[in-house]
């Protein structure tokens, strides 16, 4: 067994860590999807929640966030209502703040190639905030992330401090979130499993087979640059992100030549 392969095996032997004790359901998915693969291995995951969360007076005035005098007021992994809110917003004593925390997934892997097939995937299904660490003895850490995060403090010493109509606007717009962090989740899945056979077929396939993809790889890609420097785009072109629905498919190739 090779050295990530014995770490990987100490870390799914670990007891969760977490609150909750395992897995989320709408995570569980991509996490045995990926732990089924020898050189990946998730280390902590959250499906994306909605969170009534308090902290102490002193905490709010703090520049770190102070977790382990934070308590949960109101925690769901799902949409919720005006009346989920105001419920826990009883049990209000101090300053209490409504969050939407997106999906994230660390996943560690054996070579840096392995976190730039993560990182493609997780850049063309929408989480655009997903980045790649290299640690002490080359510890390589993949983390997927996105940014329509969402957070707003509602009590101050157990006071409510907006109306039960901005509350009622919040939950909405937080709902929205919710619901669209689930089709990212989706698209992820479906994109990764593409990618990893892609990858697979790839590594199976014989040298010359191989070298053969790599040419027509390489030619698509020259002629998409003479093609690209004969159309003239506006600035504003060149500012705007694909849309997370763009095909997969289209990217395999990429996905391939990382894995050779």
């Amino acid at each position: 067994m090779s050295a990530f392969g014995r770490r990987k095996a100490q870390r799914l032997a670990r007891a969760d860590g977490s609150r909750k004790g395992g897995l989320d359901e709408r995570a569980a998915a991509v996490v045995r999807l990926l732990n089924g693969r020898a050189r990946f291995c998730t280390a902590s995951s959250c499906s994306g929640r909605l969170v009534l969360a308090q902290g102490s007076a002193a905490d709010a005035n703090s520049s770190e966030i102070q977790k382990k005098n934070c308590t949960w007021l109101m925690v769901t992994h799902e949409t919720c209502t005006q009346g989920d809110v105001m419920t826990a917003l009883e049990k209000a004593t101090g300053d209490a703040v409504f969050k939407f925390e997106p999906f994230v997934l660390h996943v560690l892997c054996q070579e840096l190639q392995d976190a730039q097939l993560l990182h493609s995937v997780a850049i063309n299904s929408g989480f655009r905030n997903s980045g790649i660490t290299v640690g002490r003895g080359g510890k390589i850490t993949m983390a997927v992330r996105s940014t329509h995060c969402l957070e707003v403090p509602l009590t101050h010493k157990g006071k409510l401090m907006v109306s039960e109509e901005y509350i009622e606007f919040l939950i909405h717009i937080a709902n929205r979130k919710m619901e669209e962090n689930i089709r990212r989740i989706d698209r992820f899945y479906k994109h990764l499993e593409l990618a990893l056979k892609a990858a697979a077929s790839a590594n199976d396939s014989p040298p010359e087979e191989t070298e053969k993809n790599r040419s027509v790889y390489i030619h698509r890609r020259k002629r998409k640059t003479i093609q690209e420097q004969d159309v003239h785009t506006s600035p504003k072109d060149h500012n705007e992100e694909l849309e997370p629905e763009d095909d997969i498919e289209s990217s395999l190739d990429i996905f391939a030549e990382i894995m050779i």
